[in-house]
């Protein structure tokens, strides 16, 4: 007869492996410019810049949710509440968001 007490496999969430995400420019300028949790912040700031034809996207590697933390801090991007909305944020938020939920991780 099994042994009830034991946790089984099945009971213990995987942990979450890290991921590498490529952040829109204007997504990563206004997240800088931020209050970010420090787990937020050291994602941000050990990014490499790479180069996007006009201009850039620093690669970030961090776990899911971080990248979904990193995602709704950036969600004043897309205006309202009286803030004006600037179309090339809006879009760089929207193709971030795309990454982001492409991930196929449940929120």
């Amino acid at each position: 007869m099994p042994d009830h007490n034991t946790i089984s496999q099945e009971d213990i969430p995987a942990p979450e492996l890290p991921v590498t995400l490529d952040m829109p420019g204007k997504v990563a300028d206004f997240l800088r410019a931020s209050d970010l949790e420090p787990a937020e912040r050291a994602a941000l700031d050990q990014g490499v810049t790479v180069r996007r034809g006009q201009g850039y996207s620093p690669r970030i590697t961090a776990v899911p949710g971080v990248h979904r933390q990193l995602l709704a801090r950036c969600q004043p991007l897309d205006g309202g509440q009286g803030v004006p909305t600037v179309p090339a944020q809006r879009k760089a938020r929207r193709e971030y968001e795309n990454r982001v939920t492409g991930l196929g991780v449940p929120d």
